[in-house]
């Protein structure tokens, strides 16, 4: 896959000195999935903003799909940018307002287009109501419909099931998702990083504006991931023996748990000995299990590293 978005050596300082953006570089794929995560004021959106046009950097270029962000006009037309903020005329419609949204990119009137979004969006039965009467998520699911009025290449999702419904965020996924199969390349960032999880292709992490780390979720997982080895007492324990302090053993579930955390990539993880240690104490389980760190595990630990 090329670069559809090239950002080279970013930075932001806004009036009064807080530095937003510090010397960021990041190539995203066309076709692929992006999840940018990072705590609150760690410069998502503040990345997203210029990116889009929409905040001027202090230093440093960006490319859209071949064309310069100073071409304004031809870069922005392939961005399609779903924003924080539920930003609507509460007075029109979805029709007019998705409709509207395509004139303004210069798009020729293309009914089916408009009626396809808003059916894949399940805004179809609402097309004619006032935005005023719709509820929260069914807005969000508006400022989506407008961001993909004009068929961008690109599209920026920040926050998007911020305030959503289960069943609509599910919903707003399977959107994503068929854009991705039809060649959109998705940014998105989220506070659900159960979701970047599930959905991204890659992973960046974003802290204090400097880029932490920008790696294919399944290898960052791999790499960065621990595993735990979980066992299930047969009789609970008041605290652990001796013989098993040093052994970096943790007790959980009101004694009934003891927790291993291990390197899974190391040569030697220490299992095979804990387990002859444990048995020696007299100690007996009823189950063992081992789990993968999360992502959200992992997000967690290199944020706070990086404090």
């Amino acid at each position: 896959m090329s670069a559809i978005i090239s950002v080279d050596n970013l930075s932001k300082t806004y009036q009064g000195g807080f530095e937003a953006l510090k010397n960021v570089s990041l190539q995203i794929e066309q076709g692929e999935i992006f999840a940018l995560l990072g705590p609150n004021g760690a410069g998502k959106t503040t990345l997203i903003g210029t990116i889009c046009g929409l905040v001027q950097p202090t230093s440093g270029t960006i490319t859209i799909d071949g064309h310069d962000l100073s071409d304004f006009r031809a870069a922005r037309s392939r961005i399609g940018l779903v924003p924080q903020e539920i930003a609507l005329d509460i007075f029109s419609t979805p029709w007019n307002t998705v409709r509207f949204s395509r004139g303004l990119f210069g798009k020729p009137r293309n009914d089916a287009q408009v009626e396809k979004v808003l059916k894949d969006l399940s805004l179809w039965d609402k097309k004619d109501d006032r935005v005023m009467a719709l509820s929260g998520g069914m807005k969000r699911r508006v400022v989506i419909a407008k961001a993909l009025a004009h068929e961008p290449r690109i599209l920026f999702l920040d926050e998007p099931t911020a305030g959503v419904d289960v069943e609509l965020r599910k919903g707003m996924w399977e959107v994503v998702r068929r854009l991705r199969d039809d060649g959109v390349t998705i940014i998105l960032t989220t506070h659900y990083i159960g979701e970047a999880e599930e959905m991204a292709d890659r992973v960046g992490v974003i802290n204090h504006g400097e880029l932490v780390l920008v790696e294919e979720k399944n290898e960052l997982l791999r790499k960065l991931g621990r595993k735990e080895l979980v066992l299930q007492l047969t009789e609970p324990l008041a605290e652990l023996p001796k013989a098993l302090t040093d052994r970096g053993l943790t007790l959980n579930s009101g004694g009934t748990q003891l927790k291993f955390v291990y390197d899974a990539n190391a040569g030697r993880t220490g299992i095979t000995n804990l387990l002859s240690a444990i048995r020696e104490t007299g100690i007996a389980f009823r189950d063992l299990e081992t789990r993968q760190s999360s992502l959200e595990e992992i997000f967690v630990g290199l944020v706070g590293s990086a404090k």
